[in-house]
């Protein structure tokens, strides 16, 4: 039974090994409700790419300016960035803003909700657009809804959580409106933005119960769910990727998205020239080939 086992572990590696040479790859950056990419419903139905997917849990849009975030979510979506063949790159987050960092701000700051808001939207926005500006094909997944419902006392994220008072409902408008804010703003790019309010807001405004997890500690949703859901609608953005146009060049030359820290007397949100640190970057390949991340 453990040969059997093995051979059949041997000849999965193989397989992966042939597929991952043969097809194009594509590059997914999320936090932990991105490694629905790696279910096999998904693959199965996107089997004519390889999908290398970079998940980081507890990665916030947030903290993406922050290159001393407790996830050091930047810097592995860098590594990611820098060592992949991929041209196309699906960029997955913001459950952890919405849900979470975004309340959690407003109140330890004493600022309107409206300017955390505002806040996260520009940073996830200048990472997307550093992206593209690399040369990759970004491509952007709307942020799921929250399944944390109202009083839930259970799960490590329920518990990180429970100092936020907003109402399920309240995070579910504030990712509705994140969710129309990044489409927006992706369109203005163009950059291709899947949008997935549509087919996963219920009647009662909420998020569909048959997308629920069926462990009410996981604040994710149901893996079959999800990926079905997926599969069904992500074929269209990845189409219109092909379409976006490029700049020249191999995608990894460019600039690096981690931010230089900033010093005594520099404007909190100012970018200039020098803004990011530039780094030594390999030569072009010659195959083709949670939740406290935004505190400072």
């Amino acid at each position: 039974m453990k040969v059997s086992e093995s051979l059949k572990e041997n000849l999965r590696k193989l397989l992966l090994g042939v597929h991952k040479r043969l097809c194009p790859e594509v590059l997914v950056l999320g936090d932990s409700h991105a490694t629905i990419f790696g279910h096999k419903i998904v693959r199965l139905h996107l089997r004519r790419y390889y999908l290398n997917v970079s998940s980081v849990p507890g990665a916030t849009a947030s903290g993406l300016e922050n290159p001393e975030s407790i996830t050091q979510a930047v810097q592995k979506f860098d590594r990611a960035l820098l060592s992949t063949r991929a041209k196309k790159v699906i960029i997955m987050l913001g459950e952890n803003d919405t849900g979470f960092i975004i309340w959690y701000r407003a109140d330890k700051y004493k600022i309107p909700v409206r300017e955390a808001f505002q806040k996260t939207v520009a940073t996830y926005g200048h990472f997307i657009r550093d992206i593209k500006a690399r040369g990759f094909s970004p491509i952007c997944v709307s942020t799921p809804l929250p399944t944390i419902q109202d009083g839930a006392d259970w799960g490590e994220v329920a518990n990180l959580r429970k100092g936020v008072t907003a109402t399920q409902r309240q995070r579910t408008e504030l990712t509705l409106a994140f969710n129309r804010e990044m489409e927006r703003m992706c369109r203005a790019e163009s950059v291709p933005y899947l949008n997935l309010d549509r087919v996963s807001v219920g009647e009662d405004g909420l998020v569909k119960p048959e997308l629920l997890n069926s462990d009410p500690a996981d604040h994710h949703y149901g893996k079959r769910a999800f990926a079905q859901l997926l599969a069904e609608h992500i074929d269209g953005v990845l189409e219109d990727a092909d379409l976006t146009p490029r700049r020249s060049g191999h995608p990894t030359q460019g600039r690096s998205p981690i931010p230089h820290r900033r010093g005594r007397g520099s404007g909190a949100g100012q970018r200039g020239a020098g803004g990011y640190r530039d780094r030594k970057r390999p030569p072009p390949a010659a195959h083709p080939k949670t939740a406290r991340e935004g505190r400072s």
